[in-house]
């Protein structure tokens, strides 16, 4: 256990620029202190104590404003960035070293049973209020873009945007999140039919000079 403190504590260090004595991770992180309970919750989850888990649950979310149901599987050095609104279903599968922002939502979309939750691989970044909802997976070294909403499976070392979300890059594996730099496809649309309907029209305009001319 305190293996797996010290483990997050250096996590949210080489995550977070601010973070800035360990004591304050203690104090101050409801990220740290959401995953340290959910770990608990889910070890009573796994064990089948009626009740309990759900209970430390909702303690969690009233403490940290994070919702995890017990009954999702989170890998090591996971971290919740200031972490207010994040929900993540029971079936939810979340891999090794992920980190999530503020208001993200690993979802369902109605009321299927059974696994009907997401599957993050490893190194998966998810930007600020995205969506990743029903049973998908998402692959090793995606990053999603701030307010993406994702419903279809995502390949390895991709980055994606919009609503709905788009595969917009191929990456090389690693590498940040630029959030300020993310590609817009429906506006990259716009812009290549404006430059097309501007072709045309001096397409046009040259023809009825030529037809004009004596």
């Amino acid at each position: 256990m305190l293996r797996a403190i010290r483990e997050q504590i250096d996590t949210i260090f080489r995550e977070d620029p601010a973070a800035k004595s360990v004591l304050e991770i203690v104090l101050c992180y409801p990220g740290f202190h959401a995953i340290l309970w959910h770990r608990f919750a889910h070890k009573l989850y796994l064990w089948r104590v009626p009740l309990l888990p759900r209970v430390a649950s909702q303690f969690n979310r009233f403490l940290t404003g994070i919702e995890i149901h017990p009954g999702a599987t989170i890998g090591r050095r996971f971290f919740i960035d200031h972490g207010m609104g994040v929900v993540i279903g029971e079936t939810a599968e979340i891999g090794d070293d992920v980190l999530l922002y503020q208001n993200v939502t690993l979802g369902g979309t109605g009321g299927e049973k059974g696994k009907r939750h997401p599957t993050l691989g490893n190194r998966v970044v998810v930007g600020t209020g995205a969506k990743i909802l029903g049973n998908i997976r998402i692959g090793d070294n995606v990053k999603i873009g701030a307010g993406s909403v994702v419903v279809h499976s995502v390949p390895d070392n991709s980055t994606v945007v919009g609503v709905p979300g788009r595969v917009v890059r191929v990456r090389p594996e690693g590498g940040p999140l630029e959030h300020g730099h993310l590609p817009d496809p429906e506006g990259q649309a716009i812009d290549d039919l404006a430059r097309r309907v501007a072709d045309l029209e001096e397409q046009l305009r040259l023809h009825l000079e030529t037809r004009e001319k004596p």
